[in-house]
């Protein structure tokens, strides 16, 4: 019997040297949790329809990109670069850490292949080079994306770099990631239709969408971007649009790609008024009173409708160059919402089976993507 008790005790001092390390790693992940946020904004009024930590300072991780592809946009619509502009990759940017597209020091590359990158893989290499290719340097780039945040109303974010990966000093909030969604929407709808392919190709690499699984899930999502670091947690930023109505929701510190989801779709949902608000949030957005009951702040949020009125936009005179540049953004938003709001922006097209990719790209403005070549389309992604 002492034997048998003996050489059962190596397995019994690993099963319980394995439980500890699963107790001691569950603790750990408990404590370094990142903290959670969210954000619910109508499209179309800028109205903040629930948020929840919106304004406290977290990692946005490769959300910052939205930042970048925004100020790639107001270059190419200013003609500052084209799509087919070329980029020359430092070594900089083709050393930095996964997510890539796999660029090489000294490569030359265009423009529209390395929006595909960042917009749909979430490449961070592709990030540096736009950054680094429309400024000349990421510190000279991180200075115009400040810039850029103030003028857009964006007053709790801080850029020092173009991809989103940690860095100290380096932050945004669920309600700025928001704002920046609205103002890609409505500022460069030729471009926005990037951020609903599920699949593209850039310079013979296969991308698949980050997103591809929310978009494929929730009725009316077309966009907008994924982000994940360790100290970040799982963030979204999504757009979709049902009966006309666009809402924009913004999550921050998922602990994971599917709870991150569930919790934008529940969001969404109660933003519809499909579903009561979702359990465990105890922030009810800024249009509730403190004092008020659960159900009284739902009616609030669920009952949010359209102004009958087009709210007026009060500029004032401005008294310095970012003034100026924030009054003419205000005005040619106002300019943009009048004319999309209308109308419904139309369902991305997915191509058919036999659809071909295009490694050359267009001369049109915003085609980002398909045309026709000789070589067969990616499958879509799972």
């Amino acid at each position: 019997m002492r034997i048998a008790i003996r050489s059962f005790r190596p397995a019994i001092l690993l099963t319980m040297a394995l439980i500890a390390w699963a107790i001691l790693s569950a603790l750990w992940a408990t404590a370094n949790a990142a903290p959670y946020a969210a954000h619910v904004m109508d499209a179309k009024t800028g109205e903040t329809l629930y948020s929840h930590n919106a304004d406290t300072h977290l990692h946005p991780a490769s959300l910052t990109k939205m930042m970048t592809l925004y100020l790639a946009f107001e270059d190419i619509e200013r003609g500052r670069k084209r799509l087919d502009s070329k980029i020359k990759v430092s070594k900089h940017a083709a050393g930095e850490a996964p997510s890539r597209l796999g660029l090489r020091a000294g490569q030359e590359i265009e423009l529209r292949y390395l929006i595909r990158a960042a917009a749909i893989k979430s490449a961070n290499d592709a990030a540096t080079a736009i950054g680094e290719g429309l400024e000349g340097s990421e510190e000279a780039f991180a200075k115009r994306m400040n810039a850029k945040a103030r003028a857009l109303g964006m007053t709790n974010s801080h850029f020092l770099n173009a991809n989103g990966l940690t860095r100290q000093g380096h932050y945004s909030t669920a309600r700025d990631m928001s704002v920046l969604g609205r103002r890609i929407f409505y500022d460069f709808p030729q471009f926005y239709e990037i951020f609903s392919r599920r699949r593209s190709e850039a310079n013979g690499v296969q991308l698949n969408h980050t997103n591809r699984k929310f978009l494929d899930s929730y009725e009316g999502a077309d966009g907008i971007k994924t982000g994940y670091t360790v100290p970040a947690g799982f963030n979204l930023t999504a757009s979709a649009e049902r009966d006309g109505r666009r809402l924009i929701a913004t999550v921050f510190g998922g602990k994971s790609t599917a709870e991150r989801n569930r919790q934008v779709a529940q969001l969404l949902d109660a933003g519809f008024g499909k579903s009561a608000m979702p359990r465990g949030i105890a922030d009810k957005g800024k249009s509730a009173k403190p004092s008020a009951t659960r159900a009284e702040a739902m009616a609030q949020f669920t009952s949010a409708k359209r102004p009958k009125r087009k709210a007026r936009i009060p500029v004032k005179i401005p008294a310095s160059p970012e003034e100026v540049e924030k009054a003419i953004d205000t005005v040619a938003l106002s300019r943009r919402i009048d004319e999309l709001s209308n109308r419904r922006m139309p369902p991305p097209k997915r191509p058919p089976r036999n659809a071909t990719v295009s490694t050359k790209g267009s001369k049109a403005l915003g085609e980002l993507d398909f045309a026709a070549t000789g070589r067969p389309a990616p499958r879509p992604g799972n």
